[in-house]
């Protein structure tokens, strides 16, 4: 039987991990999963594919909204989650195109990173905050009337499975390459005991008590080459083997983009807990996943 064997969200958007035991799923994704990110005055987003050196920040948001933010060097500051109530700018949001609305963080925030990242980027990144998570709908063609996701990339939530990554782990040492760690993909949840490559024919799928749409292959991109806890580039692998071997629509793919279902008798935002060691039941398969 698959089970959770991991389980990980991204308080904000490329910064560093937390691992958690168990997680609410809402319908834009894992409660707390990347409702912050940093943007340009344009409201464009600014990642790891920007910065590299953003892996190596945490954030920690509390119950109140509050998020802890920790540089490498260990430097903490506390952010208050904006309020338009009470004088938070509002904004708007840029991810991969899709513009949303958003609320600029206390501006020490934008300086206290500034100060860390670099001069260049005094006055060129701001931390802005999700306040209404239904503020963006999923890509659309992907998604169903209503459904929103986060300040992720364009899902709610990111699966990965250990037996693909052993696969891809064989093809990199084959090519003279070392094997990456599961922490290059950045995912929300990591399944084990599958066949290699079958999340590529998902269509529905449980984990514990919260069952999910499969709607999209996650096509990759130069975050894979970054080591998740330098900060650093670290080559052109997985990359250049995902292109050779996982190249589907001109995408190179790792991973499967879900969607959770909603309960028609259930009004508010928590649709259930998933927890470490849960079991995982494919509920339904078909032809391989669109990737595009």
């Amino acid at each position: 039987m698959p089970l959770l064997t991991g389980l990980h969200r991204y308080p904000v958007k490329s910064f560093h991990r937390q691992s958690l035991e168990h997680a609410v799923v809402e319908p834009w994704g894992l409660r707390g999963d990347r409702r912050w990110m940093l943007a340009r005055p344009s409201g464009l987003a600014v990642t790891q594919r920007d910065l590299p050196q953003l892996a190596g920040y945490r954030a920690e948001p509390q119950e109140d909204g509050t998020l802890w933010l920790t540089s490498p060097e260990g430097d903490r500051l506390r952010i208050p989650v904006p309020r338009a109530a009470e004088g938070a700018r509002p904004t708007e949001a840029d991810v991969f195109g899709t513009r949303f609305a958003a609320l600029e963080a206390d501006p020490k925030a934008h300086l206290w990173l500034a100060e860390r990242l670099g001069p260049h980027t005094l006055g060129e990144i701001r931390l802005l905050h999700l306040a209404d998570p239904r503020a963006r709908a999923i890509v659309p063609g992907f998604g169903n009337p209503g459904e929103t996701v986060s300040m992720a990339d364009g899902f709610p939530l990111l699966a990965v499975t250990t037996a693909s990554l052993a696969a891809l782990g064989e093809w990199l040492v084959t090519g003279g390459s070392p094997a990456v760690p599961m922490e290059r993909f950045r995912p929300n949840l990591v399944i084990e005991d599958t066949e290699a490559w079958e999340e590529d024919h998902w269509r529905r799928v449980r984990v514990g008590e919260v069952t999910f749409r499969a709607v999209k292959l996650c096509g990759r991109c130069v975050v894979t080459t970054t080591d998740q806890e330098s900060g650093e580039r670290a080559g052109a692998e997985p990359l250049r083997t995902l292109a050779k071997r996982r190249r589907f629509e001109k995408k190179s793919v790792f991973g499967v983009n879900l969607v959770p279902e909603r309960p028609e008798q259930l009004g508010g935002p928590e649709l259930g807990t998933v927890r470490l060691g849960d079991e995982v039941t494919v509920l339904a398969r078909g032809e391989r996943l669109p990737a595009a």
